[in-house]
């Protein structure tokens, strides 16, 4: 503790300010603000085990699971992934990621696409991309991704459509009947 008359004034002010507040005063707890740091992390620790025996910690979200990516290599950019996850975020990242998530997609993008014409641009468009990616103008990671043979590709979405066509519609139920009430008058 400091020697200092006027600290300890302001001590004891603030310690019977909180006597008569109805709270503990700071001294009888807390170290004193000249305490080592070995001091402190013990007033800590045990300030943290009176915690757990009181049962503060209880029924905390996340209690006995598992915690995120530990053990794991350190990423500098984990906060940046995290947020791309969580909000389902697409279209951000370089070129090599994008461009592989297209193609896992393509045959679902190409499903809603209703013309041939229209198909045939789409596809010609991602092979573009995936063509210019490859020169590394724009850096990042190397492009595996491949380019599509548009003509294939098509035949695949006509046989999709024909099948989609073919199968049975299943029929809506029937709305309900609602009773109309007429007001007399």
């Amino acid at each position: 503790m400091s020697d200092d008359p006027r600290q300890a004034a302001e001590r004891y002010r603030l310690d019977r300010r909180m006597r008569d507040a109805g709270m503990e005063p700071e001294s009888a707890e807390s170290p004193a603000r000249g305490s080592t740091a070995a001091e402190r992390a013990a007033f800590v620790e045990t300030s943290i085990q009176q915690a757990i025996r009181r049962g503060e910690f209880d029924d905390l979200p996340g209690a006995g699971k598992p915690l995120r990516d530990l053990g794991g290599s350190h990423d500098p950019d984990w906060w940046i992934r995290r947020k791309i996850e969580t909000e389902k975020l697409s279209g951000l990242g370089p070129p090599a990621l994008t461009l592989r998530v297209e193609h896992a997609e393509l045959a679902q993008r190409m499903d809603a696409i209703s013309r041939e014409s229209d198909v045939r641009e789409a596809l010609e468009d991602f092979n573009r991309r995936v063509i210019e990616a490859r020169r590394q103008l724009l850096g990042g990671p190397p492009v595996v991704t491949p380019t599509v043979d548009v003509d294939a590709e098509i035949a695949a979405w006509a046989s999709r459509r024909r099948a989609r066509d073919a199968a049975p519609a299943v029929a809506p139920p029937p709305p309900a009947r609602r009773r109309r009430w007429f007001r007399r008058r």
